[in-house]
């Protein structure tokens, strides 16, 4: 029997009928997102990553309802299919949800499958921000940086397959082991994080969409900044073990900035239109 949660989240993640050209503000200007080149990938790569990530999600579906407020859920679908339709994955399609939690974090499984906390999003002041933790979690799947870790392949033999030998596998034994794998997965995911160059690449890669999409690019920055001020922790406290600190996270940000040439575009931050969605 389908979760009730499941269900909804089914539910807004149908096709929705405002055109995502409606959230472009700006379409004058285009940088490169010059992502990482990535290997090619077959149809059952894919397939084996969606139904990876479709089993992660539902793990963590299974840990956090989702936030059943269709105006919102369907925002956030809008704002992030409007980035996404700029990133280099036009193979898969790419999900968005809100978990009905008051903590601030976001997640990316493999496949397209993202969430964000209602936390997070109560925590931001525009929509210019929305779309910058959406594109920073966008780029974790572009990137494939659980894919690569866990080395996802539709079929490949030997030790190095990982997963992979166990995808469509009906052998109790594979089945174990499959399900070990996706709860190391979440485990990284939900405690542990991705590796500090993963986050340092996401962080490019989040900022080359801001602009693509039309979205002032200082706006993860600003986000961070307000997130260490609100909550009053040192750097060495805020980060998981793995993730550069927050303060570092910022620096690198500007530096990226400029050498994108991205700190002077002066795109919109579209507060009005977040406000009209966010009821705080």
């Amino acid at each position: 029997m389908i979760n009730v949660n499941v269900k909804y989240f089914l539910l807004v993640l149908i096709t929705l009928s405002l055109p995502l050209s409606a959230f472009a503000e700006s379409g004058s200007f285009r940088t490169r997102v010059h992502q990482a080149e990535l290997s090619a990938d077959t149809e059952e790569d894919v397939e084996a990553e969606i139904r990876f990530g479709k089993t992660i999600s539902a793990r963590i579906l299974g840990k956090f309802p989702v936030y059943e407020n269709e105006k919102i859920n369907q925002y956030v679908n809008l704002v992030g299919k409007s980035l996404a339709s700029n990133s280099n994955r036009s193979d898969i399609e790419f999900r968005f949800a809100v978990l009905d939690v008051d903590f601030i974090n976001a997640y990316s499984a493999p496949g397209g499958y993202i969430f964000i906390t209602k936390g997070a999003i109560l925590a931001m002041q525009d929509e210019a921000e929305l779309a910058s933790v959406l594109a920073h979690e966008i780029a974790h799947i572009t990137e494939k940086h659980i894919v690569k870790e866990f080395k996802i392949k539709g079929k490949e033999k030997g030790a190095a397959a990982g997963v992979s030998r166990l995808l469509g596998s009906s052998n109790s034994s594979s089945q174990a082991l499959f399900s070990q794998a996706v709860d190391n997965a979440v485990n990284q995911l939900l405690n542990k994080g991705f590796k500090q160059k993963d986050e340092y690449d996401s962080d490019r890669i989040a900022l080359l969409l801001l602009a693509n999409t039309g979205y002032d690019t200082s706006s993860l920055s600003r986000y961070l900044k307000r997130l260490m001020e609100k909550t009053s922790i040192t750097n060495h406290q805020k980060h998981k073990p793995t993730h550069p600190p927050t303060n570092d996270r910022i620096k690198s940000l500007s530096t990226m900035s400029k050498l994108e040439n991205l700190d002077n575009l002066n795109f919109p931050r579209a507060r009005t239109r977040f406000e009209q969605y966010v009821k705080k």
